[in-house]
């Protein structure tokens, strides 16, 4: 079954033709309800999914850096390159890295 936006038509499966429901048929707003429900539920799973993809770095792999590390070094210097390519005391200035974590960082980057 399927259910055109417009103006409500049913589709049934190997019917050419349309069904059209009253506007107040209590079956019209079962099956806008579980179009809708459907619609919401495979746009979460996409933005979801979408989220995770775009979220993914190579400081993931890093001990010691957490999301919030992770946003507040992006936040800062752009990009994994040009966090590569600071110093221990500019890594440091970021709120939540100390020397131990900006070391390790700087380590782990250089390796890639």
């Amino acid at each position: 079954i399927s259910l055109a936006k417009r103006i409500e038509e049913v589709f049934l499966p190997g019917s050419k033709n349309s069904i059209i429901l009253p506007r107040n048929s209590s079956a019209l707003r079962v099956l806008v309800k579980i179009r809708d429900e459907a619609h919401r539920f495979a746009i979460t799973f996409h933005r979801k999914r979408r989220k995770k993809r775009t979220l993914k770095s190579e400081l993931d792999n890093i001990i010691g850096v957490g999301d919030l590390t992770k946003f507040a070094l992006l936040k800062k210097f752009g990009s994994v390159d040009n966090i590569k390519n600071a110093s221990i005391t500019e890594l440091i200035s970021v709120k939540g890295i100390g020397k131990k974590n900006a070391g390790m960082i700087l380590e782990y980057l250089s390796k890639k």
